[in-house]
């Protein structure tokens, strides 16, 4: 061996240990032909300036130029052969302490192998290597189209009576107030395609093509540049639908949306056997996600000082006074108290402890994808959520590689011709910028949440005040406060302010002799206003005396959201609201008779409100 120089780095190893085998494999994969790999037992001979038993007791990387390092030591240098990975050996060689511990944590696994090998398959289970993510993005991004669609149609079917020029807050009269009081500055803080056009077929357009474009990303035809419009299109709805845009949904959309344009390839057409591994940073960037939404749900629960979470009681009264209660919602209210506590702890066990298996080996990741998409199905049957559940299962499809999906696709989409593509260089820049933004946003975030606190630095407040309108990194946690008993709005109207006749609305409670129903994935935006409205007075709620006197005008738009109109001839003289506190009934009542609630009426909501005179 007098021209070492010439070869290639080595590291050798052990080849009669189980444990070194499997991940030699994985560490082949990554390094490429960067690194010649071979067993003392084979190699030993080629070289004498290493004794023997050197080889039986730790791995041994020799440098090209004959240099020898061992241990941990060897095992980094070999993962830093790769470019891009040279970091992993300046932080052993540069910070103090590491080197310490890595070698620490080698010499115990050295002693321990049969046991770490076991690990190791519990872990990871046959499949150690890198793990691919080509198959699972194929599946996400389709899936992404699907939520899109759901959200671009629900919302066209109601845009107009929301927003449009006869709507309830028509968005017209709000983009006049914002110019009116801002500049240019107008365009950042509500970016909104509106500017251009504000009329109802420019509304219509942005719902109905949106819900195209969905389709389109479905199919898988430009996915990046249809991933940009989609974004674009929703960002402009939830500026222009003011409060009835409101909601975490319509932010977490925002936010998987901003980031599946970076998870894209760039291709027009779909070939899945020629598409490029998606980006591990931006993978991480989703899986950041994930763990924010269910992470922050649980402390913000715990730091809102509601007794009911601290004593585990929500859940016996939660069922009721949820905003759209579904059918089985009943039947689960009248479970035992015991009942209720008890999933409320292992709640808080699965929005607190479980997501921090979304950053463990591959078969905990799997775990936590069956126990958060367990979770998130049965919420969708106690609870109508809209697609708000359907996007947490989404954001969990990302915890799976290629090795746990393949076998439910069609092999056809696979190949036989499957290439190995490589990002530009342009396109890896931009990754990593996003990421840095990304990442400094989400810290600002925890900063937020745990210190309770909005000035925590002045460069990183102005980042999230600049970032803010266009909604890339949020703040999550539904249900802080809980709400108990249930009030309700019935809203009445009146020929003759003696007679009065009730409005029904479509979802929301009213009749109670009605049982609740589905309607999740689809929002019913104004029913669901109304249960906040009903929290406050008509006075925190401008929008709602906007509703009252478009029901005086007759606006068909805004009827159209309704149930039924009771004046079909002509609209009524006088409109009022009552509120109510709803309960639900019991088993004996509902056989006696037939209703799923019972109400007591609480007083005057909106005193009698008209648009002629007397």
């Amino acid at each position: 061996m007098n021209d070492q120089s010439s070869r290639k780095p080595s590291l050798i190893y052990d080849g009669d240990c189980s444990f070194c085998r499997i991940w030699i494999d994985r560490w082949k994969q990554i390094t490429g032909d960067h690194v010649e790999y071979a067993p003392y037992q084979k190699a030993a001979d080629r070289f004498p300036q290493i004794p023997k038993e050197n080889f039986a007791k730790s791995v041994q990387f020799i440098e090209d130029d004959g240099k020898v390092l061992s241990g941990a030591h060897a095992v980094l240098r070999t993962l830093s052969s790769t470019p891009g990975k040279r970091w992993i050996l300046w932080v052993y060689e540069s910070i103090p302490g590491v080197a310490s511990v890595c070698e620490w944590t080698y010499r115990f696994i050295a002693q321990h192998r049969d046991g770490a090998y076991t690990l190791t398959r519990f872990l990871w289970g046959a499949h150690v290597g890198p793990a691919s993510y080509v198959l699972t993005r194929w599946i996400f991004l389709r899936l992404v189209g699907v939520i899109y669609f759901i959200a671009f149609f629900s919302l066209g079917t109601q845009v107009l009576g929301l927003i449009g020029k006869n709507g309830i807050v028509p968005i017209e009269n709000f983009l006049q107030l914002i110019a009116h009081q801002t500049g240019v500055e107008r365009y950042r803080e509500f970016p909104t395609l509106v500017w251009f056009s504000s009329s109802d077929a420019f509304l219509q357009f942005l719902c109905w093509g949106g819900a195209a474009l969905s389709l389109v990303l479905v199919v898988g035809i430009a996915p990046r540049i249809i991933s940009v419009l989609l974004w674009i299109f929703y960002l402009s709805l939830f500026v222009a639908g003011q409060t009835f845009l409101s909601f975490q949904w319509d932010i977490l959309l925002l936010e998987i949306g901003f980031l599946t344009i970076f998870l894209t390839p760039a291709q027009l057409l779909p070939k899945l056997s020629h598409e490029p591994q998606p980006s591990k940073m931006i993978l991480l960037l989703f899986r950041l996600l994930l763990f924010r939404l269910m992470f922050f749900s649980g402390v913000v629960k715990l730091a809102s000082g509601d007794p009911s979470w601290h004593d585990l009681t929500t859940l016996t009264f939660h069922y009721e006074t949820q905003p759209l209660p579904t059918p089985i919602a009943w039947y689960v209210h009248q479970l035992p108290i015991w009942f209720h506590t008890a999933s409320c702890a292992l709640m808080f066990v699965i929005e607190l402890v479980i997501p921090f298996l979304i950053v463990a080996p591959r078969r905990l990741r799997l775990i936590a994808f069956a126990i958060f998409t367990t979770f998130m199905l049965l919420i969708i049957v106690t609870g109508n959520y809209t697609f708000f559940n359907l996007s947490a299962i989404l954001l969990c499809v990302l915890l799976l590689d290629d090795e746990m999906v393949k076998r439910a696709l069609p092999i056809r989409l696979w190949g036989s011709d499957r290439q190995i593509l490589q990002r530009s260089r342009f396109s890896h820049v931009v990754i990593t910028a996003i990421t840095a933004v990304v990442i400094i946003l989400n810290g600002y975030q925890f900063v937020r949440l745990f210190l309770q606190r909005e000035d925590v630095s002045e460069p990183l407040s102005t980042l999230a005040r600049w970032c803010a309108p266009f909604c890339i990194v949020n703040h999550y946690g539904l249900f802080a406060v809980m709400t108990d008993p249930r009030p309700e709005i019935i809203i009445e109207g009146s020929a003759d302010g003696k007679r009065w006749l009730e409005y029904g609305f479509k979802y929301k409670p009213g009749d109670v002799n009605r049982a609740s129903q589905w309607v999740a994935p689809h929002q019913p935006r104004l029913d669901w206003q109304m249960w906040f409205a009903a929290l406050g007075s008509y006075e925190r709620s401008p929008w709602f005396v906007n509703l009252c006197v478009r029901l005086l005008q007759g606006s068909p738009e805004v009827l159209d959201l309704l149930e039924g109109n009771p004046f079909p001839g002509s609209p009524p003289r006088y409109i009022r609201a009552l509120v109510y506190e709803y309960h639900f009934t019991d088993f004996p009542t509902r056989r006696t008779t037939g209703a799923v609630w019972k109400r007591e009426l609480k007083g005057l909501y909106l005193p009698p409100i008209s648009l002629r005179e007397k």
